[in-house]
């Protein structure tokens, strides 16, 4: 499997139209047809030095091998969201794995 993480800090001044359409951008993001399975949502709230908490809301999205992950990337659905949404966030973080590799 792969896994697309993404981390987004979103601007502190949206309105609740532009979260709304920050929204509807990450689900329509969850339904493309190569993810296998998807969860998105805020911080855990969770409290430990070796946390990073400081994101606004995150996007996991687990693929059946890199080349969906890449249909993924390529896909007018993810285009457009980058287009549309792309304004409300300041900085956005992302960590792939691919979890074929047996661990350590």
């Amino acid at each position: 499997m792969f896994v697309h993480c993404v981390y987004f800090w979103l601007r502190d001044d949206l309105t609740p139209a532009e979260h709304a359409a920050y929204r509807a951008g990450v689900r329509s993001l969850a339904a493309l047809e190569s993810v296998v399975q998807s969860h998105m949502g805020s911080p855990a709230g969770t409290d430990r030095p070796v946390i990073d908490s400081s994101y606004s809301f995150a996007l996991i999205a687990v693929f059946r091998d890199r080349a969906g992950h890449d249909a993924y990337q390529a896909h007018p659905v993810h285009d457009a969201f980058r287009a549309n949404c792309g304004s409300f966030w300041t900085r956005v973080q992302i960590y792939d794995v691919d979890t074929s590799e047996a661990a350590p």
